[in-house]
């Protein structure tokens, strides 16, 4: 990867800006960005100590701005004082369970927080932006898997909020002809994910602290977790292509693990990987949860035709990495 920069369209990007910056995917997007030699500057709304982004020290090698993504001004004031080569947009309010009970402040963030940042980009003239979309903007489909080309049927706060986001992204590609792509990523796993509300993160707390794993469903839910440094490497290429002109701006691409696994079979494996399976997993649904949808997974067929890319991590190769860092930093 740091050979192609080095040789690629790449080597002319000064200056990255990243959204949800100390968030899980906004510090691995930073800690590769600092190691490609880019001058970052991180937004970000609150202190996270324990974030890979203060916790290794990235935010010393940044320039850091504290604020929200719906405030119009700061977010025109970024991109009016500084040269932005590249916008890597993956600040939002990702937790579900809070969109459901608090639907506003989600809509806001993630809807209100894109334009303002495609606004931005188009007056002042940015290089290439990347915005994060999810699977979730996908909604409910009976043929799976997912393809760039199915329909955004989301019809709960979250989904909603991406598919917003994504549709954004794409008419200011096409009518302004601004360089934007989207991802849509599968549930991405990892070192320093510290949001206990995911059944990866709270399964191996669980574990390493002797307790049974809860599972809040009845375990037969079908997802496709994809691990960070296939997510952070996927990105980089994107942005190069899309700086290049290589691809053309307003496409979307999945970035998916094409290991499709349930619940139940996610945290088995999760147990054999620390070789602790006498502690059986408590389930506690008799059916999917409210707001959520059974079965989900993406094909990544298209990344890999126009970017070449594919993960180079197992599902479970990245759950061992992930686990040993726990292991460590619990």
């Amino acid at each position: 990867m740091e050979e192609m920069v080095k040789r690629g369209p790449l080597e002319k990007i000064k200056t990255v800006f990243v959204t949800g910056a100390n968030g899980f995917l906004g510090s691995h997007l930073i800690k590769r960005s600092l190691e490609l030699g880019l001058e970052v500057i991180a937004l970000i709304k609150e202190d996270i100590p324990d974030s890979i982004f203060s916790a290794d020290g990235l935010s010393k090698s940044c320039r850091s701005i504290r604020g929200d993504l719906a405030d119009e001004g700061l977010i025109r004031d970024i991109f009016r004082q500084q040269r932005i080569d590249l916008c890597l947009h993956v600040g939002a309010q990702a937790i579900v369970t809070v969109a459901n009970s608090s639907p506003l402040g989600t809509l806001k963030a993630n809807i209100q927080g894109t334009w303002n940042i495609l606004e931005a980009a188009r007056e002042f003239k940015a290089g290439a932006i990347v915005v994060a979309s999810s699977d979730k903007a996908y909604g409910e489909h009976k043929k799976l898997p997912y393809s760039e080309d199915s329909p955004l049927l989301a019809l709960h706060p979250y989904d909603a909020s991406k598919a917003c986001t994504d549709i954004l992204a794409r008419a200011y590609a096409h009518t302004y002809n601004l360089l934007v792509a989207v991802t849509r990523c599968a549930n991405i796993f990892g070192p320093g994910d510290l949001n206990f509300s995911r059944i990866i993160p709270d399964t191996m707390r669980a574990v390493i602290k002797g307790r049974n794993p809860v599972i809040r469903s009845d375990g037969t839910p079908v997802r496709d977790y994809i691990y960070i440094d296939d997510v952070v490497r996927g990105y980089f290429i994107l942005a190069d292509k899309l700086y290049s002109g290589k691809i053309p701006p307003g496409e979307a691409f999945n970035f998916g693990q094409n290991e499709p696994i349930s619940v139940i079979k996610l945290v088995k494996l999760i147990l054999r990987i620390a070789g602790n399976e006498s502690l059986g997993p408590e389930i506690l649904g008799k059916g999917k949860l409210k707001g959520e949808i059974d079965r989900q997974y993406l094909s990544s067929r298209k990344a890999k035709r126009m970017l070449g890319w594919q993960p180079a991590f197992s599902l479970q190769g990245g759950l061992k990495r992930t686990y040993d860092w726990y292991k460590d930093n619990l």
